[in-house]
């Protein structure tokens, strides 16, 4: 993909979860994220419970469960779904 060229976050697949958890903090660094970011066990279990890709917003509350989750992306992301939900979440 020319965008991780441009980018320099062009990597060979991990073997391992400590080859992963340094592409990922690689990752975070160059391309200056700054929200907290995780990484899935090396099982992928996570992707396969969540279906996070090819991309999805999730909404957690505060008692850890998914308050909403997005179509998939990246065009199914719908910013008055996410706000609604938002509201919901917090009570307005």
């Amino acid at each position: 993909m020319q965008s991780n060229i441009r980018d320099q976050v062009v990597f060979a697949s991990p073997k391992n979860e400590e080859e992963r958890a340094f592409i990922a903090g690689a990752c975070v660094r160059k391309l200056g994220i700054k929200f907290p970011a995780v990484i899935d066990e090396f099982g992928d279990s996570t992707e396969k419970a969540y279906t996070g890709w090819p991309d999805r917003m999730y909404l957690i509350d505060s008692q850890g469960k998914v308050a909403y989750k997005s179509r998939p992306g990246p065009f199914g992301f719908n910013p008055d779904e996410l706000e609604a939900a938002i509201g919901r979440v917090v009570g307005n």
